[in-house]
């Protein structure tokens, strides 16, 4: 989740290992520019080992976060919560196709949110990409 505009980027997971996260998240995140690529916040999990690998090849830092600490993840906490409306808890996530969330992912980045001033996250992230200053989310 970029944290300004509160975009959403799921990753299809068929495994949950290390080269399966590496492989997911170069194939989902490379395309953003490196100057949106600050920094990566996980928490705490076996498939995230390769850590290093992902901060080499995206040029961000990951952190994670203290074992259940789930208040040092607000924002992502808040869009497990959007997310849990579309897969309940214990769902199995591997059962989806890469279209199935894709379209989960841009119903939620199309809807409104009041912490962004009834914007969507999709219509900030198009400004913030446009925009080399950042200058349409400090309005």
């Amino acid at each position: 989740m970029e944290r300004q505009t509160r975009t959403i980027r799921l990753l299809r997971m068929p495994a949950r290992d290390a080269e399966t996260l590496h492989a997911a998240v170069l194939a989902r995140m490379g395309d953003l520019p490196g100057r949106l690529m600050r920094s990566i916040t996980w928490d705490q999990g076996t498939e995230m080992a390769r850590h290093r690998t992902i901060t080499a090849d995206l040029g961000a830092p990951v952190y994670f976060c203290d074992a259940h600490s789930p208040w040092q993840r607000g924002s992502n906490e808040n869009s497990n919560g959007l997310l849990r409306q579309y897969f309940p808890k214990g769902t199995d996530l591997s059962i989806y196709t890469a279209d199935h969330l894709r379209a989960v992912e841009d119903e939620i980045n199309h809807r409104p949110r009041a912490v962004l001033h009834d914007h969507t996250p999709a219509a900030l992230f198009t400004a913030l990409l446009a925009s080399p200053g950042h200058s349409p989310l400090r309005q």
